[in-house]
C-alpha cells in the first residue's frame, strides 16, 4: 500500500519503540491531542497535549513501565485524513502486567502531521472509531 499516512503512522510507531522524542515530535502537530492507556495511569485520565504532552508522555512511559513495547500488526486507512492499527501491546511496570490485543486511531492534519491519537483497549473499538467495519 503507497499511502503516506499509513508510512507516518508506521514512523509514529518506530520512533516511539526507539524512544526517540525529537523525532518522534517531528510527526506531530504543535497542538496533538494524544489519550493513551498511559495517562489512565499517570495522568488522571487526561490526554497529553502539544509537544510539552508529548515528552510528558514519554517521561511517563520510562516512569510507569518497566517495559513497554507496541506491535502494530495491520493499518487500515479510513477518510482522507485517519489510519486505524491495530495489534498488541506488552507491558510491565507499577505492579501490573499488559499483554492484549489494542488498537490505535491516529488523525492527521493537512501538512500530514499527526493532530490526534487515541488507544483502544481493543481492535473492534478502534476500527469502530475510525469508521471502519470489522470483519
Amino acid at each position: 500500500m503507497d499511502d503516506s499516512l499509513v508510512e507516518t503512522t508506521r514512523q509514529l510507531f518506530d520512533r516511539f519503540s526507539h524512544r526517540d522524542i525529537a523525532e518522534l515530535l517531528a510527526l506531530c502537530d504543535p497542538d496533538v491531542e494524544f489519550l493513551p492507556v498511559t495517562a489512565m495511569v499517570a495522568a488522571g485520565g487526561e490526554p497529553y497535549r502539544g509537544h510539552d504532552g508529548i515528552t510528558r508522555y514519554m517521561a511517563d512511559v520510562a516512569r510507569v513501565w518497566e517495559e513497554l513495547t507496541v506491535e502494530p500488526l495491520e493499518f487500515h486507512r479510513s477518510g482522507d485524513d485517519t489510519v486505524v492499527a491495530v495489534g498488541r501491546v506488552y507491558a510491565w511496570g507499577v505492579g501490573r502486567v499488559i499483554d492484549a490485543p489494542v488498537g490505535w486511531l491516529w488523525r492527521f492534519g493537512p501538512d500530514g502531521r499527526a493532530v490526534y491519537g487515541r488507544v483502544f483497549e481493543n481492535r473492534g473499538d478502534a476500527l469502530a472509531a475510525g469508521g471502519i467495519e470489522d470483519t
